[in-house]
């Protein structure tokens, strides 16, 4: 019996291990935010009856190691080599050991050790088993513990980079631009950068560095003197965080370029989504708002209300007050209903008008003359991996929207592909599907399917996070598409690299593939 206890304990400690290190690259890769391992916990061993039955008898054993020695082997085996699919390493994003990654770990480990140390004292070495046993099953507790641990620590740390920042910025003193909204932010900063580079001397934050530490390093790294603009993107995944932000980064222009279901996994709903994102408006004399999405239309005349200078853009109605407006020429654009300009529409280069419309509403509240605006329109950047269209060597013309995942972004993605799809070419969508769409991600993302064969020949089904969703909402299989009157055909693949080797080996010039989001590997 004694040697069946200290292989339990031997076991049990290498399959703590393996399994803390694999789901503290989750960790990682969620930004460390507690309660995101939990999530990916449920993904991953309740993603099929497999591994719910293999996790379920993994929890079975650890009680059992306690009435009868040995049976917490079983527990340590599933921790340590599950779930499949997950690695150590990864295949996208690696762990990478920074300070804040090992107090994580050390802090993962100390209470592992606190509780096989009270399981020692109080209960000998059967008891030492058990405890073990129990904390390689549950590692991922370990791991959530800590990240609750580290956070006060982390605040306390950040807090001398923030006040360094705002010293900056208030030496400095450049016009604050605030840009958030479910999705949109990071095109609309990249079009505002552009349309005020030409007046102003512009810092624009880089595209991941949307929170507290990220803002507060992009201002210690980039703002010099001199500098006239400075726009931030500005993220959260729940209430209080973009009030935050505004405390020390104080933005006079304020925008939300859309509300949507994107991370309602974790705001619960899109009045609270709502909520979240008005926050900018805490310190603003202007407020720019997408008036095209509904939710934002009572928020505009609330603002308005409140003495605030409200600019309402829109792609759809002349009468805002910055319209940019599709025809059959071209985009024109509109400022206090009268037309300022146009500009040429590329299907190689498909643009969201409303984003461009809040670009432009931002540039008008910083007194950017409407003549430089129309002429800046006619030369928008493009937006890395948001709609980008470029031909491979092999003649396949592709149309990269990895960094996508919103509904509203697929159906304008959609109508990319459609318009540069060739009519003899087959027409190919690959994805994963949508995710944090709280419960709408399974009909959102049959939606998205359904869309995709009235467009595309073939679906490449990445993963199965949303595999279920995205094959119910393709069928029937056997619907003619388009004037080909093709098959439409539905392929599943385990990962993107699976997805572009298929891409490579069926498609051939003329044909065209629209990869639209891109899951990171913590994800099934």
């Amino acid at each position: 019996m004694t040697g069946l206890l200290v292989a339990t304990i031997a076991l049990s400690a290498v399959g703590t291990a393996l399994a803390g290190v694999r789901w503290l690259r989750v960790a990682q890769r969620e930004h460390y935010l507690p309660g995101s391992v939990w999530r990916f916990v449920r993904r991953w061993w309740g993603r099929d009856q497999l591994h719910l039955t293999a996790a379920l008898l993994a929890v079975a054993s650890v009680i059992a190691e306690g009435f009868v020695a040995g049976t917490g082997l079983l527990g340590a085996l599933v921790a340590a080599g599950g779930p499949v699919g997950l690695g150590l390493r990864g295949r996208t994003g690696r762990l990478r050991w920074t300070r804040r990654t090992a107090t994580i770990a050390v802090l993962a480990v100390a209470e592992c050790g606190a509780v096989a140390g009270a399981a020692a004292a109080l209960g000998g070495l059967r008891a030492t088993a058990t405890a073990l046993a129990a904390s390689a099953v549950g590692a991922p507790v370990l791991v959530e513990i800590a990240l609750l641990l580290d956070r006060p620590l982390e605040w306390a740390l950040a807090r001398r980079y923030v006040r360094h920042a705002a010293e900056r910025l208030q030496r400095v003193s450049p016009a604050v631009v605030g840009i958030t909204g479910s999705y949109g932010k990071t095109s609309t900063k990249s079009y505002v950068a552009h349309l005020l580079s030409g007046r102003y001397s512009v810092v624009a934050s880089p595209r991941s560095f949307n929170n507290r530490a990220g803002l507060a390093r992009a201002v210690n790294e980039s703002l010099v003197e001199g500098t006239d603009v400075f726009v931030a993107e500005m993220g959260a995944y729940g209430a209080g965080e973009i009030a935050a932000l505004v405390s020390w980064l104080h933005p006079r222009v304020a925008a939300i370029t859309a509300i949507g279901p994107v991370h309602l996994e974790r705001f619960g709903s899109l009045e609270r989504t709502v909520a979240a994102k008005r926050e900018i408006f805490g310190a603003a004399e202007v407020a720019v708002l997408n008036v095209d999405d509904k939710r934002l239309v009572p928020l505009a005349t609330e603002l308005a209300a409140a003495g605030l200078r409200v600019i309402r853009c829109s792609a759809v109605d002349k009468t805002a007050d910055v319209a940019v407006i599709a025809g059959a020429r071209g985009a024109s654009l509109h400022v206090a209903g009268s037309l300022a300009g146009g500009f040429a529409l590329d299907n190689q280069r498909p643009v969201a008008l409303s984003n461009v419309a809040c670009a432009v509403g931002i540039a008008v509240a910083l007194a950017v003359p409407e003549a430089d605006i129309a002429a800046r329109l006619r030369s928008l950047p493009a937006v890395e991996h948001r709609l980008q269209v470029a031909t491979s060597p092999a003649g396949i013309v592709v149309l990269d929207d990895t960094f996508n995942a919103n509904p509203a972004g697929t159906r304008l993605a959609l109508a990319a592909l459609k318009a540069i799809a060739r009519p003899n070419g087959r027409v190919v969508v690959v994805t994963p599907g949508m995710v944090e769409l709280g419960g709408r991600q399974r009909p959102e993302n049959e939606a998205f399917a359904r869309e995709a064969a009235d467009v595309a020949t073939d679906l490449v089904v990445v993963g199965t996070t949303n595999r279920r969703a995205l094959l119910a909402g393709a069928t029937p299989a056997d619907r003619p598409v388009g004037p080909l009157a093709r098959q439409f055909r539905v392929t599943t693949v385990s990962s993107r690299a699976a997805a572009v080797a298929w891409v490579r080996q069926e498609l051939q010039a003329g044909d065209a593939v629209l990869y639209e989001n891109d899951l990171p590997d913590q994800y099934p």
